[in-house]
């Protein structure tokens, strides 16, 4: 697999204090902000080859996208056995909790979701392998570098990966707007696995046969839906909360 380019600052300080394989860095050279100098000291610190550019020069090369003014060449993110992440999760002796993601295809969609996992402690994301955002710079962006912090696994078929779980005695929940009880009328006190599917498609037909149980989020107004990255930030800190009181 090929190296990963990552643009902005925080993915950049997150890559370094993850101890990615950093193959170069670019900055533009007249930015002189509190993030520039952080990162100026963790690159120095860590003997990582970077190199200051005119704007001009930058912009020419990189365009005017959101970049921050930073550019980094980094190793391939790393790809875990959904067997590995099943045992490092029972070592660290907490409650299970993993999202299955099933047909999430936006990269920005798939980011944000590692954002909201990273900050709810998620233990792992699965997804397919056939039917998933690919892991580019516009995820790493989007997560601003939770990526780097967030157990990921791909499985060529979601249903083997639901049987193991369940085999684990981790209890599958599918977060759908057809289902009978709110995520707030739900236990999740026990070890967990939500279920998230498209926008565009919602849950797949033979994997719903397999979950436990359909759980929805509550809406008044008249949206049919919400963003699917913001539904499971929304059914991930309700599991916090429960956990929590």
């Amino acid at each position: 697999m090929k190296e990963l380019t990552i643009y902005g600052f925080r993915p950049v300080i997150e890559a370094i204090e993850n101890n990615q394989t950093i193959d170069k860095v670019w900055l533009v050279k007249s930015d002189k902000s509190r993030l520039f100098k952080e990162l100026i000291i963790k690159l120095k610190n860590n003997n990582i080859s970077y190199s200051l550019v005119p704007r001009v020069a930058f912009q020419r090369k990189y365009g005017v996208k959101n970049h921050q003014g930073v550019v980094a060449k980094i190793s391939p993110i790393e790809i875990i056995p959904i067997e590995k992440m099943i045992q490092n999760t029972e070592s660290k002796k907490t409650t299970a909790l993993y999202l299955l993601l099933d047909g999430i295809t936006d990269p920005r969609n798939f980011g944000a979701i590692l954002r909201s996992a990273n900050a709810t402690s998620v233990n792992g994301v699965i997804i397919s392998s056939s039917s998933s955002s690919p892991i580019n710079e516009v995820v790493v962006k989007t997560s601003s570098g939770a990526i780097f912090n967030v157990p990921i696994s791909k499985v060529n078929n979601l249903k083997d990966a639901i049987y193991l779980l369940k085999e684990n005695k981790v209890e599958v929940l599918g977060l759908d707007q057809a289902g009978n009880k709110t995520i707030y009328d739900s236990d999740l006190l026990n070890p967990l696995a939500l279920l998230i599917g498209s926008e565009e498609k919602g849950i797949s037909k033979g994997i719903l046969k397999l979950i436990n149980q359909k759980v929805k989020i509550p809406m008044t107004g008249n949206v049919e839906s919400l963003n699917v990255s913001v539904a499971t930030s929304i059914a991930l800190f309700e599991v916090i909360r429960q956990r929590n009181l």
